[in-house]
């Protein structure tokens, strides 16, 4: 699909991979590909890739970065119900061909990077591939169903409506609140808030906008609820993983009580509360987040043959001595 976004900020070159035969999905592919670390980063509700567009242009020197646009979102292919099933299942066998495809485990695990519903996703792939991953990074999301402390954001439940329906599909409402209402430091620059936006701007176009929060699993009859359950009891397994959390606290749906969940669930891992941010915390925080995510990253990076040889080649401090 074209999508006119400003070059500046999205300056990635476009790649395709057919999920099945007719069925195009979209991803950034940026960085070394030989002998470089990878880094998968999954988009949730209602972003794309370039939601991820500082981390990619900050990792890609020295990591392969990989980040898939999911079907009906960004530049991929945005069929009709009858095509393609917007499903959760759907989703983490899509983002498994994709891995597949590129063979991006071969030389070694991957590092995740998740956001909304790319947690649910990233993590439901990982749980079957466990050993095919190393650091991970959380952005206001959930692998989990909806903890018990939590109500179902009246937002969310008027988007599964019939009036949902139109106001979502019709008015893009559901991605032009979210440009106002997850960002909460300062508004959202221009090109960025018609960035984010970009890919949705028909009746067709934001399909997936609307079946994603009608497939948000609440009850065991949902299709999902039993991946959901199954991958949030498996998720302490992770905790042997380098684990970053990023966190917006004012995030209305992913807020506290979902942070204390992976807290739960996650004891090891490296908590950052952003007290003042919502839940586009990247868009809200990026500066510090980027800064984090370098430091976490750091450990993963492969030195350059460059780097290598000049290493062997400096005399250590006790020949350098006289």
């Amino acid at each position: 699909m074209q999508v006119s976004v400003s070059k500046q900020l999205y300056p990635f070159a476009e790649h395709y991979f057919e999920v099945e035969p007719g069925l195009r999905m979209h991803y950034v592919d940026e960085g070394p590909r030989e002998g470089a670390p990878v880094v998968v980063m999954v988009h949730g509700n209602p972003t794309w890739s370039f939601y991820w567009r500082r981390l990619i242009k900050a990792l890609s020197p020295q990591f392969r970065v990989v980040a898939p646009d999911h079907m009906g979102c960004g530049k991929s292919d945005k069929p009709d119900d009858a095509r393609y099933p917007y499903r959760l299942g759907r989703r983490i066998e899509d983002l498994g061909k994709l891995i597949a495809h590129l063979r991006l485990t071969e030389a070694g695990p991957i590092h995740l990077m998740v956001h909304d519903w790319g947690g649910m996703i990233g993590m439901g792939w990982a749980h079957a591939h466990e050993a095919e991953v190393d650091r991970i990074v959380l952005l206001n999301t959930a692998a989990f169903g909806l903890p018990p402390a939590k109500a179902m954001p009246g937002t969310l439940r008027l988007t599964r409506t019939g009036l949902g329906t139109v106001l979502v599909r019709g008015f893009n409402a559901f991605s032009r609140g979210a440009n106002r209402y997850c960002v909460t430091r300062r508004p959202l620059d221009p090109a960025v808030a018609h960035g984010l936006i970009a890919p949705y701007d028909s009746w067709a176009n934001r399909r997936a906008v609307l079946r994603f929060v009608q497939d948000i699993p609440l009850a065991p009859r949902d299709p999902g609820f039993d991946i959901v359950s199954e991958v949030g009891e498996a998720l302490p397994k992770f905790d042997s993983h380098p684990v970053l959390i990023c966190w917006g606290m004012r995030d209305f749906v992913f807020d506290k009580h979902f942070l204390e969940v992976w807290e739960r669930k996650l004891p090891s891992a490296d908590v950052h509360r952003f007290e003042d941010c919502g839940h586009y915390v990247l868009e809200d925080a990026g500066e510090e987040i980027e800064a984090l995510v370098r430091e976490f990253m750091a450990p993963a990076v492969v030195p350059t043959a460059a780097q290598d040889s000049a290493h062997k080649a400096a005399p250590s401090a006790a020949e350098a001595s006289p």
